[in-house]
């Protein structure tokens, strides 16, 4: 049955062109999309779990409190036995110590006055330590734009657009003004090892990146951290997981009153990305439906006139003693196997843009000049699994919808009329 069917749809290019062009179409535009919208959000929160929320993020409650300030004079106290505790505890989890801190840098002319000056928000990491973590974190050596990776004790990387509104290059000698833990004028001289451009307007604009023992001994924070960020080893976030450690964890210090006792926040809880996480899922199913809906409307109206034009085929049919029943499945096998040409076609075109917006991207630097949020410049597809996949969903169902509709006008069909047709 299903031969014949698929012979008499090659045959009959009424039957069968026009509605495979509108499932690649709309199959096409349904994987495009899913790859879109799961490549700008998908970057958006990986962006901010490597720069600023990790998976999870470890404060103390005053510190929480108060965390887009970074109060630094509220920081955790005794984070290295703390991180000991965390790896005994969670040991399939990545534990890093940061401080991040404003403060202004200073380029001095030939004389040692003052030639350039600017705000920076700074980035204390792992860079010194032999762990590349921190550096394949925050993807370093492909940022690197000028010089190389600090290698010692007082060096450090500044933004590449930052370096230039300075006018300094790797090698000059820069000052870093800014207050300690304890509320001090703090001032030490940094060493540009090189320049960095993560494609990020926010760190782009002004950012510095030194090791964290340096920003430690600066701010008179021995021993102590703003944040302790932890990594899912896979570098995919897991909201179960990361809800069942965070409540793990919090329950340890649940009877405390301590204000300077720490919680541990997930990265949905932090910078409103449980929104942005329940939104990348809905969008999807948004799309699915919208174009389901779409295509079926579509699909509905051909299989009208296809029945219009068929009319006399199936009036035959039906004299030659073929139920209504069969009829009517027969014509939904039909748009099954149109559907699932249809899919395929559509998919590997829908894969084809995606590749072309993942590998090549599109620039919106441009727009987002006074960006205050961790947003990517360049925007990408991303190519999914489920990309394979989810095309087949409003392909089969829309052409399965629009034909159950139109070929409902098979049960008004009566016998008493099909001699005087065929008649005629």
């Amino acid at each position: 049955m299903i031969k014949f069917l698929f012979k008499g749809l090659i045959r009959d290019r009424h039957r069968s062109l026009f509605p495979v062009l509108t499932v690649t179409l709309g199959v096409m535009l349904t994987v495009l999309m899913h790859c879109w919208v799961t490549g700008i959000l998908g970057d958006m929160i990986d962006y901010n779990a490597r720069f600023l929320t990790g998976h999870v993020k470890i404060m103390s409650r005053a510190y929480a409190e108060n965390v887009d300030q970074i109060p630094n004079d509220l920081a955790l106290l005794g984070v290295d036995s703390l991180i000991q505790k965390l790896r005994k505890e969670f040991p399939r989890m990545n534990w890093e110590k940061r401080v991040r801190f404003g403060g202004l840098l200073d380029a001095p002319d030939q004389n040692g006055e003052t030639r350039a000056q600017g705000p920076c928000i700074g980035f204390a990491i792992d860079l010194l330590s032999g762990d590349p973590s921190e550096i394949q974190r925050f993807n370093i050596k492909k940022a690197l734009v000028k010089g190389s990776v600090p290698e010692k004790s007082g060096e450090m990387l500044i933004s590449d657009e930052f370096a230039e509104k300075l006018g300094v290059q790797p090698g000059d000698v820069v000052t870093l003004i800014t207050s300690s833990m304890y509320g001090d004028m703090a001032m030490q001289n940094f060493t540009i090892s090189g320049t960095v451009l993560f494609g990020v307007k926010l760190m782009d604009r002004g950012a510095m990146i030194a090791d964290i023992s340096d920003i430690q001994t600066v701010l008179d924070m021995q021993d102590a951290s703003g944040e302790i960020l932890g990594y899912f080893p896979s570098g995919m976030y897991d909201d179960l997981k990361a809800q069942e450690i965070a409540k793990q964890f919090n329950a340890e210090y649940a009877g405390s009153k301590d204000v300077f006792a720490p919680i541990m926040m997930t990265l949905g809880q932090q910078n409103d990305l449980a929104s942005m996480l329940t939104y990348m899922k809905g969008i999807i199913g948004i799309i699915i439906a919208v174009f389901v809906l779409a295509m079926s409307i579509v699909l509905w109206n051909a299989g009208l006139l296809g029945s219009l034009r068929r009319f006399g085929e199936i009036g035959v049919r039906l004299a030659i003693g073929e139920r209504n029943s069969h009829i009517y499945r027969s014509l939904i096998l039909e748009s099954v196997v149109i559907g699932v040409f249809g899919s395929i076609f559509g998919t590997a075109v829908g894969l084809g843009f995606s590749w072309l917006l993942q590998t090549y991207g599109i620039d919106v630097g441009n727009m987002m000049q006074n960006a205050t949020m961790m947003f990517p410049t360049v925007y990408r597809a991303h190519i999914t699994r489920d990309a394979f996949f989810i095309g087949f969903v409003p392909g089969i169902l829309s052409t399965v919808l629009g034909t159950s509709l139109s070929g409902i006008g098979i049960y008004r069909r009566k016998t008493a009329q099909l001699f005087k047709e065929l008649e005629v």
